[in-house]
């Protein structure tokens, strides 16, 4: 029986032995990674400086023109991430303040995510590989109901989330293949299909009174003398529940609604999201109101 207890044991010694030195490998392959994705650009960067900073999801990522920008003289990347929540949107701006990045303006896309203060699981887990790396990044997940696994347990969190920050990945990492995250200053354009769903019911969707990570980064560019534009981007004409924009309006009455600045379907690959043509209509506005010289 001893034995049997013994050989147990030392199965066990092996296996925490090897999650620890497969954590740290693939933890240093990540280090390494400059040219796949926003997250590790950002956190693998030196201090950068901008005149405008994009920040949202798909609805920021598919609408703001980083080049327009830039032809009026100012330095923009848009760093808008499909899928992604506040969540997430917050803890790239405390990065990118972590890094020493100076920042002028900060665009916040503040429209439908406003409805939750939740992680994108997904978008998320990206930021897992450098969670002891960067204490901004502990912090930020330490409030999370899994965070003593991800944090305690070696290897845990590229296991559990084997399809974003697994085999795959670091084999791609490795063989420095690209992906069109960065391309185009961040912005991913959209083209106009004939399958697009141009149908969305909004009925249900409500604003949170007081969004944590909303609130976070209005803070962070205040703390940082960071000049703050939030808006509401557009939605094509046939949303159901429009008045969610009200709402937010009401709850957050410093947030500009741009919803109906374009509403023309043609002008949308889906409901949610404009085609470049669209984008760039949406973006001259921004431009005008906010950086007419």
């Amino acid at each position: 029986m001893k034995k049997f207890l013994f050989y147990i044991f030392k199965v066990f010694i092996l296996t925490i032995l090897i999650a620890v030195l497969l954590d740290g490998f693939y933890t240093y392959v990540f280090l390494q990674s400059k040219n796949r994705g926003k997250i590790e650009t950002v956190i693998n960067s030196q201090a950068q400086k901008y005149d405008v900073v994009i920040l949202g999801s798909s609805r920021a990522n598919n609408h703001f023109v980083a080049q327009m920008f830039e032809d009026k003289g100012l330095k923009t990347f848009n760093y808008g991430m499909s899928g992604g929540h506040l969540f997430e949107a917050s803890l790239m701006l405390k990065l990118m303040i972590e890094r020493k990045y100076e920042i002028k303006n900060v665009i916040l896309e503040a429209d439908l995510n406003l409805s939750n203060d939740q992680e994108s699981e997904g978008v998320a887990a990206k930021f897992l590989p450098y969670i002891h790396c960067s204490k901004v990044i502990k912090d930020h997940f330490a409030t999370e109901e899994n965070f003593k696994e991800l944090y305690y347990i070696p290897f845990y969190r590229y296991v559990k989330f084997d399809s974003k920050i697994g085999f795959r990945e670091i084999y791609k990492i490795t063989k420095g293949e690209k992906t069109n995250a960065l391309d185009n200053l961040g912005y991913y354009p959209l083209e106009k299909h004939k399958n697009g769903n141009m149908k969305n019911n909004i009925v249900s969707l409500n604003p949170l009174p007081h969004n944590k990570y909303y609130e976070e980064i209005k803070s962070i560019c205040k703390k940082n003398n960071i000049n703050f534009i939030a808006v509401m981007t557009p939605m094509c004409e046939n949303v159901v529940g429009m008045n969610y924009f009200d709402k937010v309006k009401k709850a957050y009455p410093e947030i500009y609604n741009y919803e109906n600045v374009v509403i023309e379907n043609k002008y949308f690959s889906s409901c949610g999201h404009m085609t470049d043509a669209g984008a760039k209509i949406f973006t001259a506005r921004i431009l005008k109101d906010f950086f007419n010289k």
